[in-house]
């Protein structure tokens, strides 16, 4: 469950640019190229929601009044479980501000004026909730993840590069030989993208799992 919230000046954005922004930002950052299963990504994206805010008032810190006629300033803030935080924070800060970006008439400006600022928070195990209940982490990728492992298993293997494997939750392409992210079931050597769908494996098959690697 994945929140994106976009602060922008009253009037910058029409209805129309609105919802256009939105998708685009869903799109970037669930953009991961073919790492992870698609269907996967899919639930992913069911799960990611955009709000757009047009603060009453906006105030910098730089002694100026703001001036309508100025190039608008944006907050981005995306509010993800605190396990996921440092593995998705430079992938989200990169593509929420290429999409900002991608939607502005002079090229760059974002980039060389810093008039985007991205703050990626972790929500705290617990504190999020579907159904009534509050899910953790982990109950995130497993209700993600439960549809589609029997298509994950069966993903053709022919084109891995040599040493890869398939992570068998998410569907994600795992080095072998750059991992110890691994756990053996019935002489087959399983990699994993991290260690929650690691922990994930581990409990539904029954395997051993230190804590500590299994809340990595």
């Amino acid at each position: 469950m994945i929140v994106i919230e976009l602060f922008a000046p009253p009037g910058v954005l029409d209805q129309t640019q609105r919802q256009r922004l939105g998708k685009r930002m869903i799109d970037a950052l669930m953009s991961t190229g073919d790492a992870h299963a698609r269907a996967v990504m899919d639930s992913a994206r069911a799960l990611t929601q955009v709000l757009i805010h047009e603060p009453a008032a906006w105030i910098t810190g730089d002694r100026h009044p703001a001036d309508p006629a100025d190039p608008p300033h944006y907050l981005v803030r995306v509010s993800a479980p605190a396990a996921w935080r440092k593995e998705m924070s430079a992938h989200a800060i990169e593509r929420l501000t290429q999409a900002l970006a991608e939607c502005e008439a002079e090229a760059g400006r974002l980039y060389d004026e810093h008039h985007v600022l991205v703050h990626v928070v972790g929500i705290a195990e617990g504190s999020l909730g579907m159904g009534g209940r509050p899910m953790g982490s982990l109950d995130l990728i497993r209700h993600i993840t439960a549809p589609h492992r029997d298509a994950i298993t069966h993903m053709p293997t022919d084109g891995l590069p040599p040493g890869a494997a398939i992570d068998p939750v998410c569907g994600m392409t795992v080095d072998l030989s750059s991992t110890d992210l691994v756990l053996e079931l019935d002489g087959i050597l399983h990699g994993f993208c991290n260690g929650q769908c690691r922990r994930i494996f581990a409990d539904e098959h029954g395997l051993p799992l230190s804590a500590e690697l299994g809340s990595a």
